[in-house]
């Protein structure tokens, strides 16, 4: 669940609702690439002040839903995605890299869409799970967490 970020001069619940399909829209999501995701995106969340509050795949695209800092552009955040998730995946699953014929992993391009706190976070979630065909979810936040 979202959460009020404060800091010394401001309060803020920025969410976006981000989509990168794979390169060439090939299918490479399956259980193996699906975990190193996972497991790189909440490795991101402990270096850079970007929360995964949902990750889903669709076989050959991932829906994120991510909160954020005022400090970091959309264009920030979906680089910091892009690359460190890329990187590790080639790192950890080598057979994608053949898939793509050893190229990049991500197409260029993106879909990011704000999400508002009251009302539509529930709406944007119902909504990522019900867009593909074969969605499944692979991390979902909606708990308060206790500091």
């Amino acid at each position: 669940m979202s959460e009020y970020i404060h800091k010394s001069h401001n309060v803020t619940v920025l969410m976006y609702h981000l989509v990168f399909p794979a390169k060439y829209r090939r299918v490479v999501f399956d259980e193996d690439v699906d975990d190193v995701l996972k497991e790189v995106c909440l490795d991101i969340e402990q270096r850079y002040e970007v929360k995964f509050l949902e990750i889903g795949t669709d076989k050959d695209h991932v829906h994120f839903l991510v909160q954020s800092v005022p400090g970091y552009s959309v264009t920030k955040v979906v680089r910091i995605i892009k690359s460190v998730t890329a990187r590790e995946i080639f790192k950890r699953c080598p057979q994608v890299r053949k898939k793509l014929w050893g190229g990049e992993f991500w197409t260029d391009g993106y879909f990011a869409s704000t999400v508002g706190k009251h009302g539509d976070e529930g709406k944007i979630g119902k909504y990522v799970k019900n867009q593909g065909n074969e969605y499944q979810q692979l991390h979902s936040t909606r708990q308060l967490g206790l500091f």
